[in-house]
């Protein structure tokens, strides 16, 4: 450790910890930017298009952007305050430079409306702050790339991908793909990265007025916020992460802006996080909602509904435009991240049954309605259908909101998520004077919470199971409170809080999602501690009462952040490093919805923490 937050480097089998890694986009893709400068990850034009660069997944042979100073000591990373501008401070054996990144938005771009705010545009600035610093400018596309000048730059063609049009914009002259630059303390360069679907010429660029626009945009974004809570800076860089995650075109959200970050290092459990999860997208609008951001619930909702309306029933997941995914297949040229081994394009989940879907449109819709008044006609007849294949299909067996590969099975939480479809589609039609058999809905919702208390129950375990008519535990029975299927005081679900803590517990309110050993899901190996379920249970014990240990628990979740705030899928139990993709949607809605939860219960104690 060196003075004012800088560190060293440290390479693990020549990667950079995920957690080295910082977040900024534009609402149609996303770039990860390492510690030491690099550009690691950026698909384009967008997050399921191939990548342009994924040194983060072989570090030979993915490509990257670099900006990399000789004799590179120590560095921090940081945002500008309620911004996704990224800044990188770097130490060398002369001098200290700064490296800002951003995707520029639209001036005066409102992130509340639908109005296009992309620019297609990543903008990279450099300014020494002290002493001198040799810099290595290098522009490497996976695949290959030529280049020649054009307009003040660079235009580059990318070898494999020849249909992306590239140009690259400096303020100093560019010898190629590589340049080698001395800059003393008070100047700087600026770069500026453009990607289109044709040939057209470089836009001039003034970098003051792009990073200017960009953090205004997001500041005024921010100002929509409402959260006065536990872990509040926190929450509100969630906010911006999840948004972060939207495709502002159309109201798409993908789980993660990358693919195959291993759940285990070494293991095969690595998939592709970039589309959009009906179950994923719907938690992050309802935790955007919770904190004033509203505007996120209505884009996807119609986003979803047309994907589903186009395929006649819901899918697991679709890319950005409401179409099912490319078939999965692994990469036979990458390494992966420290060598895990396969790197995977595409998602088979996308093929399976997830009867979960039916109660997260219905509980995006019910939140919505609540807050617009009103279910307008077309809307409510494609949600009645919804609710209508929920009745039917509630027992059926399907693959879980952990998308196992073996065959299904009749999980416990989708048959709670078919109570919360019936449950809310009950509510919006008495509410509103809606057409629907209100009466015939509600009576199932009570006949689907009645058979999980009591066939999912296990008088051995004490505990809630995975599947009606028993198995093994599985975390995701913490949510059920969650969404009001069974209170969280229920003697039964007091004992199965208990039980999951001390079967899938891993210490330090760690917890695995379930057991591989004792609920067969079709993969080898195991996983790392998935840091959702985590804050599920941060919930339980609030909701029963246990606000102090629940409290506790809050703050050292989130206290794994790394250093800017960001938060992976998992967590390796034994060393507290990240795991699985990165940023994860869904570990930054835990943040969110637990904080909004504890803020809640501490107003009605009368506490402040």
């Amino acid at each position: 450790m060196t003075n004012s937050g800088f560190t060293s480097l440290h390479r693990l089998d020549g990667y950079l910890p995920i957690e080295d890694h910082g977040l900024i986009g534009d609402g149609a893709t996303a770039a990860l930017i390492g510690r030491d400068g690099s550009i690691a990850w950026l698909c384009l034009p967008r997050f399921d298009s191939p990548p342009l660069f994924c040194r983060l997944l072989d570090r030979e042979r993915g490509g990257a952007f670099r900006i990399e100073p000789d004799g590179l000591r120590a560095a921090r990373q940081y945002y500008e305050p309620d911004s996704a501008v990224l800044v990188t401070e770097m130490q060398v054996a002369e001098g200290t430079l700064r490296l800002a990144d951003c995707c520029p938005l639209v001036s005066g771009a409102d992130l509340t409306e639908d109005l296009p705010a992309t620019r297609n545009e990543l903008l990279r600035r450099v300014t020494v702050l002290e002493g001198t610093a040799r810099l290595r400018i290098e522009i490497e596309p996976r695949g290959g790339a030529e280049a020649e000048p054009r307009d003040g730059g660079l235009r580059i063609r990318c070898l494999a991908q020849p249909d992306l049009h590239l140009h690259l914009g400096s303020t100093i002259p560019l010898t190629g793909l590589r340049t080698s630059v001395t800059l003393k303390a008070g100047q700087s360069l600026d770069l500026l990265l453009c990607w289109r679907s044709s040939h057209v010429p470089a836009p001039s660029f003034h970098p003051e007025q792009l990073y200017g626009n960009t953090v205004a945009v997001w500041r005024r974004w921010l100002t929509h916020l409402d959260y006065h809570g536990p872990q509040e800076s926190l929450v509100r860089r969630s906010a911006i992460t999840l948004k972060l995650l939207d495709h502002f075109a159309n109201g798409a959200i993908v789980a993660a802006p990358t693919s195959s970050l291993p759940e285990l290092i070494g293991g095969s459990r690595n998939w592709d996080y970039r589309y959009a999860w009906v179950r994923d997208a719907a938690f992050s609008v309802y935790a955007l909602h919770r904190i004033g951001l509203s505007h996120e619930a209505a884009g996807f909702l119609a986003w979803v509904l047309d994907a589903v309306e186009r395929d006649g029933r819901p899918h697991v997941m679709y890319d950005l435009d409401g179409r099912l995914p490319p078939e999965e297949r692994e990469d036979p040229d990458l390494e992966g991240y420290r060598r895990s081994r396969p790197v995977r394009w595409g998602n088979a989940a996308a093929a399976q049954h997830q009867h979960d879907v039916y109660g997260e449109i219905l509980d995006c819709a019910y939140q919505w309605a609540a807050h617009h008044g009103e279910i307008p006609e077309r809307l409510w007849a494609r949600l009645r259908k919804l609710a209508e294949s929920a009745a039917q299909e509630w027992r059926q067996p399907d693959h879980g909101i952990w998308e196992v590969r073996t065959s299904g099975r009749p999980f416990t939480y989708s048959a709670a998520m078919c109570q919360v479809a019936l449950d809310r589609a009950a509510r919006m039609a008495a509410r509103f004077k809606l057409p629907g058999p209100c009466e015939s809905w509600t009576s199932t919702a009570e006949d689907i919470a009645r058979a999980i208390r009591e066939e999912a129950w296990d008088d051995k375990l004490q505990s809630l199971t995975e599947h009606l008519g028993g198995g093994g535990l599985d975390a995701s029975l913490l949510a059920l409170p969650l969404r009001r299927v069974i209170k969280a005081d229920h003697p039964k679900m007091v004992a199965t809080t208990r039980a999951v803590v001390e079967r899938l517990g891993v210490g330090q309110g760690l917890l695995y999602r379930y057991l591989p050993d004792e609920s067969p899901d079709g993969i080898a190996g195991h996983e790392g501690a998935f840091l959702l379920c985590s804050f599920w249970l941060v919930d339980n014990l609030a909701k029963q009462g246990r606000l102090d240990e629940a409290l506790e628990l809050y703050d050292s979740l989130c206290e794994r952040a790394g250093a800017l705030g960001l938060l992976p899928e998992e967590i390796d139990p034994s060393t507290g490093a990240f795991l699985g993709n990165y940023p994860q949607a869904f570990s930054h809605i835990g943040v969110i919805a637990s904080g909004v939860n504890l803020a809640r219960l501490l107003k009605q104690a009368g506490r402040t923490k």
